[in-house]
């Protein structure tokens, strides 16, 4: 029963960091927070290979393909290169700056 309640409690926790990130983020900035998270579960390198269709990503951060372009191209003033499914960060510390992860929103399941 512990357990089940545990798990309950983790997915509930999950849907309202994702609701909080949807809701008080413009589609730019849920975009610059998705690359920082994955570039850290990547091992920091300072580039992210995107492991599923861009339509899959734009869908998991609740905006168009169309919109998700514009977020890309939002993100060049800030470093960010795309090659394909691959994102090169040149400007971290810009990003970051510009993304501001929030710990309450932000932190890794």
């Amino acid at each position: 029963m512990r357990a089940v309640v545990m798990e309950l409690a983790g997915d509930y926790r999950r849907t309202i960091r994702d609701l909080k990130n949807l809701k008080l983020r413009n589609g730019a900035e849920r975009l610059a927070n998705w690359l920082i998270r994955a570039e850290l579960e990547q091992g920091a390198t300072g580039a992210v290979e995107i492991p599923v269709e861009k339509r899959t990503v734009a869908a998991r951060l609740g905006m168009t393909p169309e919109n998700l372009s514009r977020a890309f191209a939002t993100l060049a003033e800030y470093g960010v290169r795309t090659k394909g499914a691959r994102v090169e960060f040149t400007d971290r510390s810009a990003l970051v700056a510009y993304a501001k992860p929030d710990p309450l929103v932000d932190l890794p399941d």
